[in-house]
């Protein structure tokens, strides 16, 4: 194979990240299942073997297709691996859905994650950080600091899209898997977080999937779900025939209304609420 400059510069990146992962000694790998956790679960059994475990933490809103996919990726490469249960429902705070949701949600993993560490005697905890979410609205990485949570993709400066390029060359499922982040992410800030919207907007979402479409979000908005769907794929949600189908099918999966939104999918949309 052969590497330009750009190439070479990446590898570098990849070395570094090695260098800082060996430093490490022993570490519990946060692992979503998204590119980003897999390509760190990856490069940290490289490196630490049987020194890693990569955790998956379970919760209402972590879907049934996510926790399929981190199956698939533990079956496929072997790696260490255990799920967990967290109980971020069960902080009024979380619920409440105001813009720091997604500290308390990383604070209750964070917590869980360090009851693993202490068991196993491991050095250090990890999450999959890296350069591009410094650029979006993210409370979590407080709750990363606060409980000592290092991010050594963010460390070796890898943004996404190298870390797919390197997902590719090692030959990761995940290389090109659109990111996923937890349903309650749908949810507008201010409206509160409930078992069963989650269930509600999984349902719809997977509705989408059935359909063929591979990078979405159904917004939830009380009765009415507001389909985002990518640029690439959105002329074929507008064809009126299969339109019709799948506005039909997302209501059965308990919505009044169904909105197909012209601008198409946009990452962090709701955050422009803020």
């Amino acid at each position: 194979m052969e590497f330009g400059s750009a190439g070479c510069e990446l590898l570098k990146k990849e070395k570094t990240l090695f260098a800082r992962l060996r430093c490490l000694k022993s570490a519990v790998v946060a692992f979503s299942g998204g590119a980003d956790s897999a390509y760190l679960v990856w490069a940290a059994d490289q490196v630490l073997g049987e020194r890693m475990v990569a955790v998956t933490a379970l919760s209402p809103s972590f879907s049934a297709y996510d926790r399929e996919q981190v199956a698939h990726f533990v079956a496929e490469t072997k790696i260490r691996h255990e799920f967990i249960e967290t109980h971020e429902m069960e902080n009024a705070s979380y619920a409440a859905n105001n813009a720091d949701r997604c500290y308390h949600c990383k604070a209750e993993l964070f917590d869980q994650l360090k009851k693993v560490q202490a068991d196993r005697e491991f050095a250090a905890i990890a999450y999959g950080a890296n350069v591009d979410d410094l650029c979006d609205f993210r409370p979590g990485h407080r709750a990363a600091f606060e409980h000592e949570v290092v991010a050594p993709l963010l460390e070796s400066g890898l943004t996404k899209l190298n870390i797919r390029e390197l997902s590719k060359r090692a030959e990761l499922s995940t290389w090109d898997r659109p990111s996923s982040p937890c349903l309650s992410s749908r949810i507008p800030y201010g409206i509160s977080v409930t078992i069963e919207s989650l269930s509600r907007i999984e349902r719809a979402e997977s509705v989408l999937r059935d359909f063929g479409f591979r990078q979405f979000r159904v917004r939830f908005h009380g009765g009415t779900a507001r389909l985002e769907i990518a640029a690439d794929e959105l002329p074929r949600a507008l064809q009126p025939e299969l339109a019709h189908a799948l506005v039909e099918c997302v209501r059965k999966a308990g919505f009044a209304t169904v909105i197909v939104d012209p601008q198409g999918y946009r990452q962090g949309s709701l955050n422009e609420q803020r």
